[in-house]
């Protein structure tokens, strides 16, 4: 198994325990997660704001699994002609919030660093329906518990 598959196996397995601070340190400091489509604008996440949005989800979910559906490793070059490993994940996910059941579908597109043990680059594609209809409800119920935690 190639160290890129290690390190994905070990981002799903930290995902699936809402691990925050293990899926924050299996990217590089400069990774930023980037949305498809761009229809949606969606900015892209530093680590500092996808923590921030993986703390907000770990409050609402009162479950959450990730599966793998597919998984493609490869190798492509860089703007500068750089090898690089990458994998392509097609997850599904599953959870429960309490404004719903929460059922969405990805695809991740990683880039690795040199050795394979952190992601360089994060490209993933979102279900648009989930997007645009549960995702605010979500946004929301994050939002009433951070106001929570900062009165309480």
């Amino acid at each position: 198994m190639s160290k890129e598959r290690e390190t994905t196996n070990a981002l799903i397995r930290a995902f699936n325990t809402m691990d925050i601070d293990t899926i924050i340190a299996l990217r590089t400091p400069d990774c930023k997660r980037v949305f498809l489509p761009s229809s949606l604008n969606f900015p892209p996440q530093s680590n500092d704001a996808y923590r921030q949005n993986l703390t907000g989800m770990k409050s609402v979910f009162t479950s959450f699994e990730l599966s793998v559906d597919d998984v493609i490793e490869g190798i492509s070059q860089d703007e500068q002609g750089v090898e690089r490993r990458k994998i392509v994940i097609f997850a599904s996910a599953k959870g429960q919030t309490p404004v719903g059941e929460y059922r969405n579908e990805y695809v991740w597109k990683m880039g690795f660093e040199e050795g394979g043990q952190r992601v360089s680059e994060w490209i993933e594609y979102v279900d648009v329906g989930m997007a645009r209809d549960f995702f605010p409800k979500l946004a929301a119920e994050m939002k009433r518990r951070a106001g929570e935690r900062v009165s309480s």
